[in-house]
């Protein structure tokens, strides 16, 4: 139920008690999504995981096919010249439990995103809880776009340029399992939470943390932080960081326009 001026004011501990059960119900539905991703090994690691290390992939077809329009044959390789290797008694177990855990975070998100709104709505206003219901829905469409951005985009990038790298000849690339996991898993869940930076907007101005104005003052400051950000989740390369920073940059100037909006309405 949404505040009204009757309701009365709830203590320290009731929160804490309902927030409580927030995080078990997010913690179960992440469970959930662990559980079914686990038993679709399969399409999990075939697909999904190896599915950028393959020649044949989306994004390399696509590239290749554009390239190619320039007389260029970037992207447009056969194979991959790098192999995986496990090197530990576990680590492909353990590998399919870790993989299958991001993949329930993934698959629970919206539910989660759910669950953060049914603990803040008590301490909206009618108005403003009905305002921010299309937060749900935007939330979890951003998360998913940044998740698509990042596995179409940027960990190709990463598997082709790092997989393919090398100082000599004279050495071949056998790359561990669990280094392989780690940029896939690692660049497709940061692209996800990076495209959630104008709902963080939008609560950081309703609840008066951050104004327009601010924004505006710090953009510089913003497009420094956004590029080491960019760097550190992309091979260092300048056409990845690129790819990265540009849509981040995009999302924050979205930001300001969000901002803009609030300070419009809580004026009224």
């Amino acid at each position: 139920m949404s505040k009204t001026a009757d309701q009365k004011p709830q203590s320290f501990l009731d929160h804490l008690e309902q927030l409580r059960w927030h995080l078990v119900r997010s913690t179960v539905a992440i469970l959930v999504g662990t559980i079914i991703a686990f038993l679709s090994k399969e399409f999990l690691f075939d697909t999904l995981i190896f599915g950028p290390k393959s020649p044949d992939f989306w994004t390399y077809r696509t590239f290749c096919s554009i390239s190619q329009k320039f007389g260029a044959e970037i992207f447009c390789f056969q194979e991959m010249s790098f192999s995986l290797l496990n090197t530990k008694m576990a680590g492909q177990f353990s590998t399919h439990i870790w993989v299958s855990f991001i993949a329930g975070i993934i698959l629970a998100f919206p539910y989660v995103l759910y669950e953060i709104w049914r603990f803040v709505r008590p301490g909206l206003y009618d108005h403003e809880a009905k305002a921010s219901k299309g937060i749900l829905f935007f939330g979890g469409l951003l998360f998913f776009l940044g998740i698509l951005f990042g596995y179409y985009i940027i960990v190709p990038l990463s598997v082709q340029f790092l997989g393919s790298y090398t100082i000599s000849a004279e050495v071949n690339n056998l790359i561990d399992l669990s280094s392989f996991i780690s940029t896939v898993t690692s660049v497709t869940l940061a692209c996800g939470f990076l495209f959630e930076l104008p709902i963080l907007v939008y609560f950081g101005a309703r609840f008066g943390l951050i104004t327009s104005e601010m924004m505006k003052k710090y953009r510089r400051h913003a497009i420094v932080v956004i590029m080491v950000l960019s760097a550190i989740i992309t091979p260092p390369d300048v056409a990845s960081q690129i790819l990265v920073t540009l849509p981040v940059l995009a999302l924050y100037e979205v930001g300001i326009f969000i901002t803009k909006r609030v300070e419009k309405r809580q004026s009224v």
